[in-house]
């Protein structure tokens, strides 16, 4: 079985000024070293008249993370950027901060802390996706049912994929599998054991477990 982890879903972007100096964090999914370095290159080049564009990636393997200072004093900018991401239990991402110097110099710690905002908001702009074991499934009934049985499927973070209305009502339904029992049982309860959900399809996917809602 796969291990659970969380990712970005693409690419995302965010800035801001301090004291004139301007800061861009860039973050990206990415699946290798290649890749992350092609962003990298991407994002330098298009800031190619920046003072600095630092970056840090860090991927599933746990063992593949790298950083840059790209000019900074040792230690005030790749590796801050680096800790954003490894606190933030984030992989397969790379995350470049671009600053243009405004004149006013920052200090050490004025750096560290400039560099992980901008990885912070490069990673907050970000869609997260929360991959994990998922099942698809399937269940059929009454329509009587339906307003009781849909009310409650928001509670183990359900997501309904098709619904079909003849007879019967039937659910295509995905949901976490740390989640299905708990589900199960409480599908028992509401209908007393007359509707089941039935597994189609085990599968790694993208879901959120409710239980991490803001």
């Amino acid at each position: 079985m796969q291990k659970d982890y969380v990712t970005v879903r693409d690419f995302a972007q965010d800035e801001f000024v301090v004291k004139k100096s301007r800061f861009i964090g860039y973050s990206k999914h990415v699946e290798s070293e290649a890749e992350a370095m092609a962003f990298v290159q991407e994002i330098s080049k298009k800031h190619w008249d920046a003072s600095h564009n630092v970056y840090a990636f860090s991927l599933r393997d746990g063992m593949t993370r790298r950083y840059s200072d790209d000019g900074e004093p040792q230690g005030t900018a790749g590796v801050p950027v680096l800790d954003v991401i490894l606190k933030e239990d984030i992989v397969n991402v790379c995350v470049v901060v671009t600053r243009y110097f405004g004149g006013i110099l920052l200090g050490g710690g004025g750096l560290v802390r400039a560099y992980s905002q901008g990885a912070r908001i490069a990673l907050a702009a970000a869609d997260k996706m929360y991959m994990t074991t998922c099942y698809t499934l399937m269940m059929s009934f009454d329509y009587n049912l339906y307003g009781k049985i849909t009310y409650i499927l928001p509670d183990y973070g359900i997501v309904v994929r098709n619904s079909d209305f003849t007879d019967v009502v039937t659910l295509e339904l995905a949901i976490r599998a740390d989640q299905y029992e708990a589900f199960q049982k409480a599908l028992t309860e509401l209908t007393f054991g007359a509707v089941t959900a039935e597994i189609m399809e085990e599968y790694f996917g993208d879901m959120k477990s409710p239980s991490a809602e803001e």
